[in-house]
């Protein structure tokens, strides 16, 4: 057991980013040479050729774990962020975004390059997202960086797969585990993208069958990834044995946990009409974190996540737009 109440209900540590979203045709995607509907990793030089050849955009403070944590700021939990961004404007304006959400975020700026990370988002008419992700200053996230007593104090720490990729954040991460453990806390973490479990699958599955994850978000093409199982129930089964809460989103068809034994299911909220899917899996897990830390019932959980989703995809940006708590309480 902890020794102390936490004073945060969640702190994560992901990518420090600013999103730059643009609608455009399917046949700009093609024009590109772009991974339709993924997640890329690129260098500044192929960062600064897309956005020469993006429509107009609009930039949104982003990042996977940092999108979780402003939607869990909206409905009310005590957040705090460990990222790294740059001494430049673009780290700027990421600190205020984070900041003005109630989110704590004391990391210190890194002077010199590289520059603070962007992802370019091209958006299909269909609301699909396609991202191209220059993580620029923070891939250099330095396990000194970490406040360890920070870490301590919160109930769950929720780890961005996305920064698992880079080394130097990678040993940060581990030390955070281990911190987070020695407390007594949780540890969440959100497999992110495919590709990241193929470069790094070995790690993720070391993990959970040492049981240092207690809750894992994955969608249903990144458990297939992790299991090599094609059949949802088989692969979901596999890892659920062996993570104490597991949670699976399906996209249009819903979403599945299971906790402790226990199992359930919810469909995808009604949305009138998609805009952008950038953030969905991000406020998914906000929802449902929201429910679990308050100790809600495991299927109430679920509804959370598929609202907290339904609503992110109705507009433009990875972030809530609406009163969450309040369209929560109409929608529960």
């Amino acid at each position: 057991m902890p020794d102390t109440e936490p004073r945060y209900d969640v702190i994560a540590i992901g990518n420090a980013v600013v999103d730059v979203i643009a609608s455009c045709e399917e046949s700009l995607i093609e024009e590109l040479g772009l991974n339709r509907g993924g997640m890329t990793l690129i260098d500044e030089a192929r960062a600064d050729e897309l956005y020469d050849a993006m429509p107009p955009a609009r930039e949104l403070s982003g990042g996977s774990a940092a999108n979780t944590l402003a939607g869990l700021s909206t409905l009310g939990l005590q957040c705090a962020f460990i990222g790294q961004v740059a001494d430049d404007q673009l780290g700027k304006v990421f600190r205020h975004d984070m900041r003005a959400t109630g989110i704590d975020f004391d990391t210190d700026s890194r002077t010199g390059e590289p520059a603070t990370g962007r992802v370019l988002i091209f958006v299909t008419p269909d609301g699909e997202r396609t991202m191209n992700t220059f993580l620029g200053a923070g891939q250099y996230l330095p396990k000194e960086a970490l406040d360890e007593d920070l870490i301590a104090s919160g109930a769950i720490l929720y780890l961005e797969g996305y920064l698992w990729d880079p080394e130097e954040p990678r040993r940060a991460m581990r030390r955070a585990i281990e911190v987070a453990r020695e407390a007594g806390r949780k540890v969440a973490f959100t497999a992110s993208e495919s590709f990241v479990i193929e470069r790094h699958g070995d790690d993720f599955r070391a993990m959970i069958d040492e049981g240092l994850i207690d809750i894992l978000f994955v969608n249903e093409s990144e458990l297939a990834t992790l299991t090599g199982e094609d059949d949802f129930d088989a692969g979901f089964d596999s890892v659920a044995a062996k993570v104490p809460v597991l949670v699976a989103t399906r996209s249009a068809k819903g979403a599945v946990a299971s906790a402790h034994g226990e199992r359930a299911v919810t469909a995808a909220a009604p949305v009138a009409k998609v805009i952008d899917t950038t953030g969905a899996g991000d406020q998914f897990a906000a929802g449902f974190l929201a429910g679990y830390a308050r100790g809600e019932q495991l299927e109430v959980c679920l509804k959370r996540g598929a609202i907290a989703a339904a609503e992110v995809i109705s507009h433009y940006g990875p972030r809530p737009e609406a009163d969450m708590q309040e369209l929560m309480a109409e929608r529960l």
